[in-house]
C-alpha cells in the first residue's frame, strides 16, 4: 500500500467507528428530553426511572464520542494537511460554530443536567436537558454543512487555486445539507430507536426486575413508534437526497446502480449477480424492477438515466485525462484519472444501507407485537431477535457513510456540476507528504486506541444496563410512621 491507500484506510477506520457514537448520542439525546418532559408533566416515578436509566447510557456514549471525536481533527493536519489547506478558509465559518455550540452550549448545560438533579427546579433541570439536545442537533448541522460543501461547493470563489469563501449563508443553506441533514436526524432517530427496543425487550425476557415492567413497555413502545417513523422519514429524504445525487453526482447514482450503460428507461437494480468491478458490465446479471430508476432519478418513469461510460467521457473532457504532473501525487503523478468509483462498495454499500434501516424497524415491530398485551416469549431467540435489531440501523448508517464518501472518488471535494465555481480536488492531492512507514505506525496505534475503548464502551454499557433501573434510581422512601418519628427524636437511637 501507499501513502494514499494507508490514509484513507485510517480516516475510514477511524471516522466510521467514532460515527457509530454519533447517531446513538443524538437520538438518545432527544428521547431522553421527551422522557423527563414526561415526568415533569405527570409526576408518574416511570417517566423519571426511564430518564435516569437511559441518561446514564446516553453520558456514557457522549463521552466517548468526545474523545474519538477529537481525534478527527488531529487527522486532517496529519494525514490531509493538503486538504486542511485547500478547505481551510471555508470550514473554518462552520466549523468554529460547530466548536461553540458542542463544547459551550452542548457541555454547559450537560454539565448543569448531571449535577443539577436537586439543584435546581423541575423545569429548570429540564431546559437543560433539552438545551443540551438541541445544541446536539445544531452541531450535526454545522459538521453536515461542511461535509456537504464537499459534495457540492457553494458560496466560494477560487484565488490563487484555493477557494475563498464569500457567503457563509449560501454554505449553510446548500441544497445538499437541506436533504443530508433530516436524513442524518432520522438514521439518529433510527439507532435510538432500535437501542430502547432491544435493551428493554431483553429486559422483559430476563424479568429479574420485575418491579419496572411498566418501564420496559413504555420504552420499549416510545422505541418502536420512533424506529418505524424515522424509517418512514428516511425513505422520504432519502428519496429526495437521491434525486439531488443524480443531479449533482451522476457517476455516484450511476454507480450505486451498476449502470454502465446509458438507458431510457432505466431500471432499479434489486440485485446482481456477476463480476461489479468491471466498467462494462459485460458479466453482470441484475433483477431489476422496469423503469423505477428514472423515477427515482427524475420523478418520471420514461426518463434517461446517463451509465457509468458515458460520464467517464463527460468527466474526462471537463476535469481532465490526467493526473496534473506532480511529485506530491506519487506512482499517480501524470497517470490517467479513474473516474469510476468502486463499484462494488458503492453498489453493496447502498444495498445494505436500505436493507439494515428496514431490518432494524421490522425488528422492532416484531419485538413490539410479541410482547403486546403483557405477553412475554419464553423463547431465548426472543432477547436475541431484540438486541440483534439494535445492530441494524448502526450498520445501515455505517454503510450510507460509506456510500457516500466512497461514490464521490477520485474527488474529495466533487465539482458542482453548475460550473459557478470551478472548485474540485482530487483526493490523491489531498494527502500529506508523510512516509508509508509514517502513516502506517498512526493508523495502528489509532486502530489500537480505538479498539481500547471500543471495549471500554461496551464494558460499561452492559454493566448498566444489566443493572437496570435499581443501579440509577434508589426506591422511593417508606412514608414514616409516629413510631419512626419518635426514634428520631432519640439522640441515641443510632446505638441501638
Amino acid at each position: 500500500m501507499d501513502v494514499l491507500d494507508l490514509a484513507r484506510w485510517q480516516f475510514g477506520i477511524t471516522t466510521v467507528y467514532h460515527f457509530l457514537m454519533v447517531p446513538l448520542t443524538i437520538g438518545l439525546s432527544l428521547l431522553v428530553a421527551c422522557m423527563q418532559t414526561a415526568w415533569v408533566r405527570t409526576g408518574n416515578r416511570r417517566y423519571l426511572a426511564m430518564t435516569k436509566f437511559w441518561g446514564k447510557l446516553l453520558l456514557i456514549n457522549f463521552a466517548m464520542g468526545v474523545v474519538t471525536g477529537i481525534v478527527q481533527e488531529f487527522q486532517f493536519g496529519m494525514a490531509w494537511s493538503e486538504y486542511s489547506r485547500f478547505v481551510g478558509d471555508v470550514f473554518g465559518a462552520p466549523l468554529a460554530m460547530e466548536g461553540l455550540v458542542a463544547f459551550f452550549v452542548e457541555s454547559t448545560f450537560l454539565g448543569l443536567w448531571i449535577f443539577g438533579w436537586d439543584r435546581l427546579s423541575k423545569r429548570a433541570h429540564l431546559a437543560c436537558v433539552w438545551a443540551f439536545s438541541l445544541a446536539t442537533v445544531a452541531s450535526a448541522y454545522f459538521i453536515l454543512s461542511a461535509n456537504s460543501w464537499m459534495q457540492h461547493p457553494v458560496g466560494v470563489e477560487l484565488v490563487d487555486g484555493r477557494p475563498r469563501l464569500t457567503s457563509i449563508w449560501e454554505v449553510l443553506t446548500n441544497s445538499t445539507v437541506l436533504v443530508a441533514f433530516p436524513h442524518a436526524i432520522a438514521g439518529a432517530l433510527a439507532v435510538a430507536g432500535a437501542f430502547l427496543v432491544g435493551i428493554a425487550a431483553w429486559h422483559l425476557w430476563r424479568r429479574r426486575d420485575g418491579a419496572h415492567d411498566d418501564v420496559w413497555r413504555s420504552s420499549l413502545r416510545l422505541g418502536t413508534v420512533v424506529g418505524v417513523l424515522a424509517f418512514g422519514g428516511l425513505a422520504i429524504s432519502g428519496d429526495l437526497q437521491s434525486k439531488l445525487m443524480f443531479d449533482q453526482q451522476p457517476m455516484k447514482m450511476a454507480a450505486a446502480e451498476a449502470l454502465c450503460h446509458t438507458e431510457r428507461p432505466a431500471g432499479f437494480s434489486v440485485f446482481a449477480v456477476g463480476d461489479l468491478a468491471g466498467q462494462d458490465c459485460e458479466n453482470v446479471t441484475s433483477i431489476t424492477v422496469p423503469a423505477l430508476l428514472s423515477f427515482l432519478a427524475n420523478g418520471d418513469f420514461d426518463s434517461e438515466v446517463t451509465g457509468i461510460q458515458d460520464l467517464v467521457e463527460r468527466y474526462r473532457a471537463e476535469y481532465g485525462e490526467f493526473y496534473p504532473v506532480d511529485e506530491r501525487l506519487g506512482e499517480l503523478s501524470g497517470q490517467p484519472i479513474d473516474y469510476v468509483p468502486n463499484l462494488p462498495v458503492t453498489y453493496w454499500g447502498f444495498r445494505l444501507m436500505i436493507a439494515f434501516g428496514a431490518a432494524g424497524a421490522a425488528v422492532g415491530v416484531v419485538v413490539w407485537w410479541l410482547t403486546r398485551r403483557g405477553r412475554v416469549p419464553e423463547s431465548r431467540w426472543f432477547p436475541r431477535l431484540a438486541l440483534a435489531g439494535i445492530a441494524a440501523p448502526f450498520l445501515g448508517n455505517s454503510f450510507g457513510w460509506i456510500f457516500t464518501e466512497m461514490g464521490r472518488q477520485p474527488f474529495v471535494v466533487a465539482p458542482n456540476p453548475s460550473g459557478v465555481d470551478g472548485v474540485w480536488m482530487f483526493t490523491a492531492q489531498a494527502v500529506s507528504g508523510l512516509t508509508v512507514g509514517e502513516v502506517l505506525t498512526s493508523l495502528i496505534a489509532l486502530t489500537l486506541v480505538y479498539g481500547v475503548l471500543a471495549v471500554v464502551e461496551v464494558v460499561l454499557i452492559r454493566r448498566y444496563v444489566r443493572g437496570g433501573v435499581a443501579a440509577v434510581l434508589p426506591p422511593p422512601e417508606p412514608e414514616k410512621t409516629a413510631e419512626d418519628d419518635a426514634e428520631d427524636d432519640d439522640v441515641l437511637s443510632f446505638a441501638y
